[in-house]
């Protein structure tokens, strides 16, 4: 498989090939953050990408499979967060222009999960403003349906759903109240779950 195939691979077929080592982390980590600067200015799923913080993380994955020392079907899997979704030292805008500079001061407890268990984190993904839905006019730009970019992505979670289904992330986290992960994933043709 070339390098630009690596996104068409699921989380579980990427851990896979990690354990037989066949790929690596910080391989496939590259690819994803080399797509993410190929196609995020068409489609505005991310608004903030952490290139230092997920090839570190990469290379702790990396680590911990030649080390043989992996105790999660997690580690070394790219992950987009939905930006209210709070990572230290890294803003959450809500989507909003409101809070378009707050940095929070610690993770969030599914960041310190996430981490715990060697994911890769790649950025903060675009969405209606405040996760509430409806938002026409995005303030980070607005997300584009990588199938047809004239067409909705649905919301609030719309740089969740447009983030997998572009490959531009092997998963993505999202939030649901009244449809936020469902509506976009059903729109951009992926599979959203609401536990």
């Amino acid at each position: 498989m070339s390098k630009n195939e690596l996104h068409y691979l699921t989380a579980t077929e990427i851990t896979t090939l990690y354990t037989q080592k066949k790929l690596s982390p910080v391989e496939v980590t590259e690819a994803y953050l080399n797509r993410i600067e190929a196609m995020n200015d068409d489609l505005g799923a991310y608004i903030t990408v952490d290139y230092a913080g997920a090839r570190e993380a990469a290379k702790l994955a990396e680590d911990a499979y030649v080390l043989d020392r992996v105790h999660s079907p997690l580690t070394g899997v790219p992950i987009g967060l939905k930006d209210i979704i709070h990572i230290k030292d890294m803003r959450t805008t809500s989507g909003s222009r409101v809070t378009a500079d707050y940095v929070a001061d610690e993770d969030s407890t599914i960041v310190e999960r996430l981490r715990a268990a060697g994911a890769v984190i790649l950025g903060k993904l675009n969405l209606s403003e405040f996760a509430i839905g409806g938002t026409i006019d995005h303030p980070f730009g607005t997300p584009r349906n990588p199938w047809n970019t004239r067409h909705a992505t649905g919301g609030s979670s719309s740089g969740s759903a447009v983030a997998v289904a572009a490959g531009l992330c092997a998963v993505a986290l999202g939030s649901d109240t009244g449809g936020s992960i469902r509506g976009p994933a059903s729109f951009c043709g992926i599979a959203g779950i609401r536990p």
